[in-house]
């Protein structure tokens, strides 16, 4: 008995196991991209309390210098009239009051949106009001909706 040879068929994926991989694929894309948009999210606020952080510094540098506090800031390296500060991409300050005795300033970024759970940076010193009424501690920067 003879058998007509064999033919073994190339080696290969089936269709279905092709789908079943692309399948996998975008529910694991669908977990991780919303993750990713929040730790976006998580930065830019980071970035935000990091610059409040080197402006209080700037400020207290500022008010040993002059005895009162600046409500401006420049880049410039010799500046008498402003703090000397920068702010990250995309952020935003707005002093709110700035007396010779304290200050208090908020700072917004372009790229989180007004809704988030964490919108709006603040910190305060001195005599200034905190810029949230509760969680406030002076020289602090802490973030509300």
């Amino acid at each position: 008995m003879s058998h007509a040879p064999s033919r073994k068929s190339p080696p290969g994926f089936t269709l279905i196991e092709l789908l079943i991989v692309v399948v996998i694929i975008g529910i694991l894309a669908a977990i991780a991209i919303p993750k990713f948009a929040a730790t976006k999210q998580q930065a830019f606020v980071a970035s935000m309390k990091g610059d409040l952080n080197n402006l209080v510094t700037a400020q207290e540098a500022y008010f040993t210098n002059y005895n009162t506090y600046a409500n401006t800031f420049t880049s410039a390296t010799t500046a008498t009239t402003g703090v000397i500060w920068h702010p990250s991409a995309g952020n935003s300050l707005a002093f709110a009051s700035v007396t010779s005795s304290g200050w208090n300033a908020t700072m917004t970024n372009n790229y989180v949106p007004t809704t988030a759970t964490q919108s709006t940076c603040g910190v305060f010193i001195g005599a200034a009001s905190a810029p949230f009424t509760q969680d406030s501690l002076e020289g602090a920067p802490i973030c509300k909706p």
